[in-house]
């Protein structure tokens, strides 16, 4: 995702979220409230118009039941390489519940988030 230009990730990002959120059959309203966002911002985010932080992206995440990372990796903020080798490793996980599995990928997130704000 390097060599994408900064706009056209944001483009690439909105389109994925619009398209989870109508696989989820949610209207940009419903998501906005799930994600605790505004509805004209999260529109924006859509449409490329704004570029939200991986804390936004996060929330949307969780609030369309999709991996945060893969929203991170779209928006140019992690490396795809570097999140899918860790997260494809949690999740071949056998002895793990499925719970177990998304609460470390979420304390994964976290540290990301943390790691991206200083």
């Amino acid at each position: 995702m390097a060599d994408k230009d900064p706009r056209e990730a944001w483009e690439d990002l909105g389109e994925y979220i619009r398209e989870q959120r109508r696989q989820a059959e949610l209207s940009v309203r419903k998501l906005a409230d799930l994600a605790n966002v505004s509805n004209p911002y999260l529109s924006q985010i859509e449409r490329g118009l704004k570029r939200p932080s991986a804390e936004i992206l996060q929330q949307i995440a969780r609030a369309l039941q999709v991996s945060a990372e893969s929203l991170y990796v779209r928006a140019g903020i992690l490396d795809e390489d570097r999140a899918t080798d860790l997260v494809a490793t949690i999740h071949a996980q056998s002895d793990l519940s499925t719970d177990q599995k998304q609460v470390l990928i979420r304390i994964y997130e976290s540290f990301l988030l943390e790691n991206d704000d200083s």
